[in-house]
């Protein structure tokens, strides 16, 4: 019976002294999601019985539910502090928080090819994720989260993903966004109709995500007294 290989061994011993998946990447050099996939590919090896003994820590790690918390809170001037904070709150409900800002982005690219790094480590970390959290509160306009938020969402729910997100009030969209009203229909400051379905947002985020009334910890509880998990 054959054993782990070189790389494979690599990953149990940082593993083993319990380092995270994202610390491993950072540590090996490689992107989240190739980390995941590699310890998939373990995990199968062991339930196949091709390992022996079984690296129990890998099959741990491998199993542990994976959330990517997607937001704008990186926006924010404590984004760093603020995503700590995040990941803290799903390690305490025995989950992985995937931040967006987890990865080192190389310093010698330029901003464009920065971006399209950001972009596709995002992307490549939503793929591993089991579930997406998001932070679907106003941003830059009333009733308008953040369109990267809006865009991670649409990508998740395209690959199957279960997706949660947050809000801190129920108040439907016409009536967060309406300011003027012309027989039946209501339009916004923009002259735009503002659609009425009685949803507290756009119908594309309203019918695609769960949405809970509350903090990122009252949605976190949720999706776990779902048995989604």
């Amino acid at each position: 019976m054959r054993g782990p290989t070189k790389k494979q061994l690599t990953l149990i011993e940082l593993v083993d002294q319990g380092l995270s998946v994202e610390e491993i990447a950072t540590r090996t050099g490689k992107l989240v999601a190739s980390v995941h996939k590699q310890l998939n590919r373990v995990r199968r090896k062991v339930r196949e019985g091709h390992f022996a003994p079984a690296p129990l820590p890998i099959e741990r790690a491998a199993a542990t539910p994976r959330v990517y918390l997607a937001g704008f809170d990186v926006f924010r001037d404590n984004a760093l502090s603020h995503g700590q904070h995040l990941k803290a709150l799903c390690q305490a409900r025995g989950m992985i928080g995937l931040y967006p800002l987890d990865g080192q982005v190389p310093d010698e690219l330029e901003p464009r090819a920065k971006a399209q790094w950001i972009c596709r480590a995002n992307m490549d970390a939503i793929r591993s994720a089991d579930v997406v959290l998001a932070n679907l509160n106003d941003f830059r306009g009333a009733g308008e989260p953040d369109s990267g938020t809006a865009f991670e969402v649409g990508f998740a729910a395209a690959l199957g993903k279960p997706i949660w997100a947050y809000i801190d009030n129920d108040r439907s969209l016409l009536d967060r966004v309406s300011v003027k009203t012309v027989g039946s229909a209501a339009y916004c400051a923009n002259g735009f109709l503002v659609e009425d379905f009685g949803l507290n947002m756009n119908l594309m985020l309203a019918c695609t995500a769960r949405i809970v009334v509350g903090d990122p910890q009252a949605c976190l509880d949720a999706m776990l007294a779902s048995g989604q998990l």
